[in-house]
C-alpha cells in the first residue's frame, strides 16, 4: 500500500523559511510525477510545484523565486524549501505521487504551514 508521509510544517515569521518533506513508502517505483498541493480557508487546492522523474520541474507564479522543489528518487522522498515566506503561504500542503502522466495521484495527509508574526 503505497503511503505519503509528510513532515516540516509549522509556524514561521513572514520572510522566514521552512522545507517540506515528503517520504513515499510501500513502493520501489520511480513516480513520473511528484509534488505539493495546497490549500488555504476557503480556497480551493491549488499547485504549488511539481517535479518529473527527470528532474523537470513546474512552479506556480506565486513560488516562482521563492520556493524550490528537487527529489531523491533513491529514497523516494520529494522536498519543498520555502524561503521568503508571506502570510499569503499559509495553507495545509500536500504531497502527491503519480505513477503516470495520466495516473491518479496518491496523496499525503497535509502539513500545516502558518506563516504569522
Amino acid at each position: 500500500q503505497v503511503q505519503l508521509v509528510e513532515s516540516g510544517g509549522g509556524l514561521v515569521q513572514p520572510g522566514g523559511s521552512l522545507r517540506l518533506s515528503c517520504v513515499v513508502s510501500g513502493s520501489t517505483f520511480n513516480f513520473y510525477s511528484m509534488g505539493w498541493y495546497r490549500q488555504a480557508p476557503g480556497k480551493q487546492r491549488e499547485l504549488v510545484a511539481d517535479i518529473t522523474v527527470g528532474g523537470s520541474t513546474n512552479y506556480a507564479d506565486s513560488a516562482k523565486g521563492r520556493f524550490t522543489i528537487s527529489r531523491d528518487n533513491a529514497k523516494n522522498t520529494v522536498y519543498l524549501q520555502m524561503n521568503s515566506l508571506k502570510p499569503e503561504d499559509t495553507a495545509v500542503y500536500y504531497c502527491y505521487a503519480k505513477m503516470s502522466l495520466i495516473g491518479s495521484p496518491y496523496w499525503g495527509q497535509g502539513a500545516q504551514v502558518t506563516v504569522s508574526s
